[in-house]
Parts: C-alpha cells; sequence; structure tokens
C-alpha cells in the first residue's frame, strides 16, 4: 500500500550540501535555523501554542539520499564505515522510506510579511531545503529516558577533533557563525574511510568555502573564501 505525503514546510539552513551536516540533529547547538511553512500551511493558528515548547521534534525527508530500493544493512560512520549493522538499527539516511528524525531547540516564533509564520530553530541536522513532513512538541516527561543506552553510538564523543582555526581567518565568517562553524567541524566532517592527512577538505557553510586538513585528533583550516552563486 502507498501512502502520500504532503511537504509542509522547509529547512532554510546554512548547509547547501551534504557534507558537513552534523550526523545527529544537537551536536552543534550553535547551529540558526529557520522553518518556513509552504503557502497552504501559513496559518498561524496551525501553530498556537507552540511558543510554550522549549523542543520540538521535525519528521523529514533525506531528499538527497532518494534511491531505488534498499537494503538490509548499512555501514555507520561510527564504525569506520566498513562494519555491516541493520538498517533499523542506525539512522542511515539510504532506508525503504529516507525519513529523517530530528529533535531541535526552538528560539522563537516570528510572524512575517514574506512567509508567514516561521520557527526557528537550533542544532538542526538538515541541509538548505529540505522538505519537512510533519512538527511535533517534545515532551519531556515521555520522550525523555533517563536510563536509555546508546548502542554502538555510546563512543561518539571519542571522535571529536581539535579545531586549530586561524583568528584571521575565523574573523572573515560573520560573528554569529563562527562558534558554529568550530563546533561542526570538531565533530570531523570527513567521510569514515577517509584518513589521508595531505588531502585538503571543503566545507561550504553559511556562504563560504572553508578548506581544511586533519592530522591525528588536530583539523586545520588552512582557507576562507566567500562563495559566489
Amino acid at each position: 500500500m502507498e501512502v502520500t505525503m504532503q511537504v509542509i514546510a522547509r529547512m532554510h539552513s546554512d548547509f547547501a550540501t551534504k557534507f558537513g551536516i552534523p550526523r545527529q540533529s544537537g551536536l552543534v547547538e550553535q547551529l540558526r535555523s529557520t522553518i518556513v511553512f509552504e503557502p497552504e500551511f501559513r496559518n498561524a493558528d496551525a501553530l498556537r501554542g507552540i511558543e510554550d515548547f522549549s523542543h520540538l521534534w521535525i519528521i523529514w525527508q533525506f531528499s538527497e539520499a532518494v534511491r531505488q530500493g534498499w537494503s538490509p544493512t548499512v555501514r555507520p560512520p561510527r564504525l569506520g564505515g566498513n562494519t555491516r549493522m541493520g538498517v533499523f538499527a542506525t539512522r542511515s539516511p539510504f532506508r525503504p522510506n529516507n525519513m529523517g528524525l530530528s529533535s531541535v531547540k526552538l528560539l522563537g516564533v516570528e510572524h512575517t510579511a514574506e512567509f508567514g509564520t516561521v520557527l526557528h530553530v537550533g542544532g538542526a541536522d538538515l541541509m538548505d531545503g529540505t522538505p519537512i513532513f510533519d512538527v511535533k512538541p517534545y515532551i519531556p516527561y515521555s520522550d525523555c529516558h533517563g536510563d536509555a543506552t546508546g548502542g554502538f553510538t555510546d563512543t561518539a564523543g571519542d571522535f571529536l577533533l581539535e579545531v586549530d582555526f586561524p583568528l584571521e581567518l575565523l574573523k572573515r565568517l560573520p560573528s554569529d557563525k563562527q562558534d558554529a562553524a568550530i563546533g561542526v567541524l570538531s565533530h570531523d566532517p570527513r567521510p569514515s574511510y577517509q584518513k589521508n592527512a595531505d588531502r585538503i577538505y571543503g566545507l561550504t557553510f553559511a556562504g563560504f568555502d572553508i578548506r581544511f586538513r586533519v592530522k591525528d585528533s588536530t583539523l586545520t583550516v588552512i582557507e576562507v573564501n566567500k562563495v559566489s552563486f
């Protein structure tokens, strides 16, 4: 049986491409994004009361990972990209229905002339333009499980990198984007199978191309340039 779903909104974020997006929501709290509803859903009444919640659940589509067919196993990046796990035991984008689930912090509700009522959120792991299927409030008494275990993801903190971002390069970024950029880089944007210390990687963030190298556990930024569209 096929089920038809409507895109109710799209995410406006600083990520023009998939590369460098944190692998989970909430990892980089400094990230700022905006949920803009599609014209037919720009009804302020649909958001009445949402400002009383601190966090939201976002249900969305891995729009850049849509493919024909599916595999019962995938290779999680946090296991080095070589160990296979069951797709339903991971948050891989390569799923039968390409659905994503993210918990984000609600920073504000704004009424605009151009886009109607929009939601400003923090910590989102969505690319710019990502289609959103639903927005739901995060409810602490039922959604928070203090005794939860994280399986193979419990070692995620072991992957954090030290970021060497020379001040003269950091200042090329807008001041309100600097901490977020450092946070994104600290979570090692590279594919898990690429560990060449001489390779130069490029991350597009907030309209800037950030070039860097990684050696051992230190990421060093070597160039920052504004992207021309």
